[in-house]
């Protein structure tokens, strides 16, 4: 082949993967996001870590967004994205997607009974919880009023923000039943044995509600946006990254 039409040819080449990288660094963006302000393994404010920041923004990053988490009270994450304060948001809260488009869920919240074994409290329907002392997340007895409005009504329904507190206070008897998810229950029995002399008692599990999956999607305003995500959730589970995540914050 003559020089002249090799170097044409190879300008040309040169020129067609130069453009079809544009796409992808066009499209690449920063996406700001709502969040809780503290749950604890799931997101740390202070150093923008945990369980679901690490997972959304991996997932993002796989086609080269890069998420900018802003934190509000878990009640204003909806509002946020509502008012278009941000780009996206961990959950809706059941408000709907507000103009947006949900996302295949980055986390699985398992709420769930919790009971000392020594106790030996067995919880199959509301009327088990009479006569006991329970405390929860704020939000609990909207999300769940079927089984705790009775309780509280009663006086013996209490809510606490910080949930180390609820570790603690099931294991030295000050309330019957704690109401949390499994892995920040376990995270915070964890942290307590490993920074004290407290020494967990065996604890029971009681499942009352099934998990929806739909109850914790993240909501995002584009389209697009929410497609990549999407797709860096899939690579994430695929490749065994995502269980990787989870296991750096609970074991």
């Amino acid at each position: 082949m003559h020089p002249l039409m090799t170097l044409r040819l190879l300008t040309r080449t040169l020129l067609l993967m130069l453009l079809g990288s544009l796409p992808l660094a066009a499209s690449a963006q920063e996406v700001l996001m709502a969040f809780g302000e503290k749950i604890p393994p799931f997101c740390f404010p202070e150093s923008d870590s945990g369980i679901e920041l690490e997972v959304i923004g991996e997932a993002l990053a796989f086609k080269g967004h890069k998420l900018i988490p802003r934190y509000y009270p878990l009640a204003r994450v909806p509002l946020e994205f509502k008012m278009a304060h941000v780009d996206a948001a961990m959950t809706d809260l059941g408000t709907g997607a507000q103009g947006g488009y949900f996302g295949d869920p980055a986390v699985l919240y398992d709420n769930v009974f919790v009971t000392l074994t020594q106790r030996a409290l067995k919880i199959s329907k509301p009327e088990d919880l009479n006569g006991l002392v329970l405390v929860a997340f704020p939000g609990a007895l909207k999300r769940y009023p079927e089984w705790l409005t009775a309780v509280d009504q009663a006086g013996h329904y209490f809510e606490q923000n910080n949930q180390e507190l609820q570790v603690a206070g099931l294991n030295k008897g000050r309330f019957d039943v704690v109401l949390s998810d499994k892995n920040i229950f376990h995270y915070f029995e964890l942290q307590l044995t490993r920074n004290s002399l407290f020494k967990a008692k065996a604890v029971d599990m009681q499942a009352f509600t099934e998990v929806d999956p739909n109850d914790y999607r993240p909501v995002f305003r584009s389209e697009k946006i929410r497609d990549d995500f999407n797709a860096g959730l899939a690579q994430l589970k695929a490749s065994g990254r995502y269980q990787a995540i989870y296991d750096s914050y609970l074991k």
